[in-house]
């Protein structure tokens, strides 16, 4: 089920649900506005040109106000909103049609697990053959929640738990079975 404003405005209240910061204005119908943080990462460049599943990759950090995010160019970008989700609530990250419009794609694998917490890292990409200007603290998604039937018997408790900052991929770190 998807929650309503209204549900949403409950649990903020109660304390189930923690969005910080958080602005009564970003609360929409059937979501919450998420907003552009300062921080954005790019992968810096490997001797070798290949990055591979094995491996940490690099990443240069950049602290801004503003970002030109080049035309076919792809950057790390962290939300301004801390979420704390609770073990039987889920959330989908939407990016917004206006901004699709421009080209600019956004994901974050569109989902964020019950029990997870941290800011929200956001992989952009520019579709568009011009280059597009990310600026701080505007929206650039919305957050989408959804009730689970019970608590998760396993909430989130991962390697991207309490993440600040536009976190780079932690792949290296799975322990995968042959």
């Amino acid at each position: 089920m998807i929650l309503s404003d209204k549900s949403i405005v409950s649990l903020l209240q109660e304390g189930t649900l923690s969005i910080s910061p958080l602005r009564n204005e970003q609360i929409q119908p059937a979501s919450v506005d998420i907003r552009l943080g300062n921080t954005f990462s790019v992968v810096e460049d490997s001797s070798t040109g290949i990055i591979t599943f094995s491996k940490k990759i690099k990443y240069k950090e950049i602290f801004s106000d503003t970002y030109l995010l080049l035309p076919g160019q792809f950057v790390l970008a962290s939300t301004m909103e801390y979420i704390i989700l609770p073990d039987n609530l889920t959330a989908f990250v939407e990016g917004r049609s206006s901004l699709g419009r421009m080209g600019l794609f956004i994901q974050n694998a569109g989902w964020v697990d019950p029990g997870f917490s941290g800011e929200i890292t956001l992989e952009l990409f520019n579709a568009n053959r011009c280059a597009i200007e990310l600026q701080t603290g505007r929206r650039i998604g919305q957050l989408v929640f959804a009730q689970l039937d019970q608590p998760a018997l396993n909430p989130y408790r991962g390697k991207y738990q309490g993440q600040r900052g536009a976190t780079g991929s932690k792949v290296y770190l799975d322990m995968e079975s042959d």
